[in-house]
C-alpha cells in the first residue's frame, strides 16, 4: 500500500512592525519551485485564500522571471487587485510579458480610471489593440485624450452630485445608494441641470440638518475647484494652500467632470518627488530600475554627454592659467577643493528653493529678499569655512615647503568665500527663474548647476590668485 502525502498549506507570516521578511524566505522558495515546476493549479490552490496585499509583497520577492509567470496564473480577480497595489515601476516590469488576452480578462470590468493608470505603463502599440477588448472603451479613451499630468488625467468620476432643489433626506438616499460603487466619500456636489458647479455639501451637514430641508439652503459655496487642464503639480499646491484633501475638477465652462481623491494626491507627491530626484541625480525622469541596457544609455547617456561638455569648458579654464600653474604648483591642489565647495553650496540653495516652489511657499516675487538672505547666508558659511582652510594652509605650508604661506592662505581663504557666495546665488536665483518660465526647476540642479558653478569656482580662484598671491 503506497502512501500519499498532501503539500503543505504555506502562508504568508507576517513579522511585527519593523521586522524584516525574511521569517517568509522558505515560503518565497517553496512557491518558486512550485513555478518552475509548472504546478499551476497547486499555486493557485496555495494562493486562493491570501490576501492582494500578501501576494504583491510575495510578487516583490520573487525573481521577476518567476512573479511573471506567478501573475500569469493567478486568476483575474485577485490579479486585478494585485495591479492596483504595485507601484508603477514594477508594474510595467510584471505585465511585459502578458497577452492581450490576459489583459483584456484582468482589466475589464475595472473603472476606467484604474484601468488608465495601468495602461500607461503598457507600449503605445499594447494599449491601442487593448482598449478595444474592454467594456468601458470609450470612457477610457476620454480619460487618456487628457493632457498627461493634468488634472482631467488623474480624476475620478466616482462622485455624488445632486439638484439644489433636492432635500437633505434625498441625497442621504443617494449616498447610500452609491456607497459600495464610490468607497469613500467626503463631499457631495451640487450641480444645475447643465450640470454647472454651484457648491457643496460636507457628510456633516448630511447628518446634521433636517431631511426635508432643501440642498439650496444648506449648501456651501466657498468653492475652491480645478480645471481639467491644470498641472497635477498645480493641483497640490491649491489643495495644499486649501487645505483639502478632495477637490472638483470643471471644465472651461465650469461644469464638473470629477474629482481628485486624496490617494491620488499622495500619490503625485511621491511621483514628483521622485522625479526630482532623477534630476537631481542627473537622470532622465523616464528612468525606470527595468529599463534594458539601451533604455539606460538612451535616458542617462545625454546628461552625462551635458556634464562632460561643462568638464571641457572647467578644462579649458585651467589651462588658461597652465602658467600661473606652472609658477607655483601649489595652486592646483585647491582646484578640487573650490570645485567641490560650489557643488555642495549650490546643490543645497537649489534643493531649498526646489522644496519652497513645489510646496507653493516661494515665487518669483520672492527672489529678491530670497537673494538676500541666502547671499548672508553664504557669506557666513563661507567666511567659516575659509578660515578654517586658510589656517590648514598657514599652518602646513611651511611643512611642504610654501614660500609665503600667509598669503597663500589669504588666497585660499578670499577664493573659497566669494565661490560659495556665487554658487549660493546660482542654487537659489535658477529655479526661480526657471519655474517663473514654466521650466521644471529641477533641472537647475544636478549637473547644470554643479558644472556651472565648477566652471565658475574654477575661474574665480585663478583670479583671485593671480590678483593675491601671483
Amino acid at each position: 500500500m503506497t502512501e500519499t502525502t498532501e503539500a503543505p498549506r504555506l502562508r504568508w507570516t507576517r513579522g511585527r512592525p519593523g521586522e524584516t521578511l525574511d521569517v517568509n524566505r522558505p515560503v518565497v522558495k517553496a512557491i518558486g519551485r512550485l513555478i518552475k515546476a509548472g504546478e499551476r493549479e497547486e499555486i493557485r490552490r496555495l494562493l486562493r485564500t491570501w490576501h492582494p496585499r500578501d501576494i504583491v509583497e510575495l510578487l516583490v520577492q520573487l525573481p521577476l522571471k518567476r512573479a511573471r509567470k506567478l501573475f500569469l496564473v493567478l486568476p483575474a480577480g485577485p490579479a486585478a487587485k494585485v495591479i492596483a497595489g504595485l507601484n508603477n515601476d514594477f508594474r510595467g516590469a510584471l505585465l511585459e510579458d502578458a497577452t492581450i488576452e490576459r489583459l483584456a480578462e484582468i482589466l475589464d470590468g475595472r473603472d476606467a480610471e484604474d484601468v488608465v493608470q495601468v495602461l500607461t505603463e503598457l507600449p503605445d502599440e499594447v494599449q491601442e489593440r487593448l482598449i478595444p477588448h474592454l467594456r468601458e472603451a470609450d470612457a477610457i479613451r476620454e480619460l487618456k485624450a487628457y493632457q498627461e499630468d493634468s488634472a482631467g488625467s488623474i480624476m475620478t468620476r466616482k462622485l455624488v452630485a445632486v439638484p439644489p432643489v433636492w432635500s437633505v433626506g434625498q441625497v442621504v438616499a443617494e449616498v447610500r445608494r452609491r456607497a459600495d460603487w464610490i468607497k469613500k466619500l467626503s463631499a457631495v456636489y451640487v450641480v444645475d441641470t447643465d450640470r454647472k458647479l454651484l457648491g457643496y455639501l460636507k457628510l456633516r451637514d448630511l447628518l446634521l440638518r433636517p431631511s426635508d430641508i432643501p440642498v439650496e439652503q444648506v449648501m456651501r459655496t466657498d468653492l475652491v475647484s480645478v480645471s481639467s487642464d491644470m498641472d497635477q503639480e498645480e493641483v497640490v499646491r491649491v489643495t495644499t494652500e486649501n487645505d483639502l484633501i478632495t477637490v472638483p475638477v470643471v471644465d472651461a465652462e465650469g461644469r464638473l467632470l470629477g474629482r481628485i481623491t486624496a490617494d491620488e494626491l499622495q500619490r503625485v507627491v511621491r511621483d514628483e518627488a521622485e522625479e526630482d530626484v532623477r534630476l537631481l541625480s542627473g537622470v532622465s525622469p523616464d528612468a525606470r530600475p527595468n529599463d534594458p541596457v539601451l533604455g539606460i544609455v538612451k535616458n542617462r547617456l545625454p546628461w552625462l554627454l551635458a556634464g562632460l561638455v561643462g568638464a571641457l569648458v572647467s578644462g579649458s579654464v585651467i589651462n588658461a592659467y597652465e602658467a600661473q600653474i606652472a609658477a607655483a604648483a601649489i595652486l592646483a591642489s585647491f582646484i578640487p577643493i573650490v570645485m567641490s565647495m560650489a557643488g555642495n553650496a549650490g546643490i543645497q540653495a537649489a534643493t531649498v528653493a526646489i522644496q519652497g516652489l513645489a510646496a507653493g511657499t516661494l515665487w518669483i516675487g520672492d527672489l529678491p529678499w530670497r537673494l538676500a538672505k541666502e547671499m548672508l547666508a553664504a557669506v557666513l558659511n563661507g567666511s567659516i569655512a575659509a578660515l578654517i582652510l586658510a589656517a590648514i594652509v598657514f599652518v602646513a605650508g611651511p611643512l611642504v615647503g610654501v614660500a609665503d604661506p600667509l598669503r597663500l592662505a589669504l588666497t585660499a581663504g578670499v577664493a573659497l568665500t566669494l565661490v560659495t557666495l556665487l554658487a549660493v546665488t546660482m542654487g537659489a536665483a535658477v529655479p526661480l527663474i526657471l519655474h517663473h518660465f514654466r521650466i521644471d526647476p529641477a533641472m537647475a540642479t544636478g549637473i547644470f548647476i554643479t558644472t556651472g558653478n565648477d566652471i565658475i569656482a574654477v575661474l574665480v580662484f585663478f583670479l583671485v590668485a593671480s590678483l593675491l598671491y601671483l
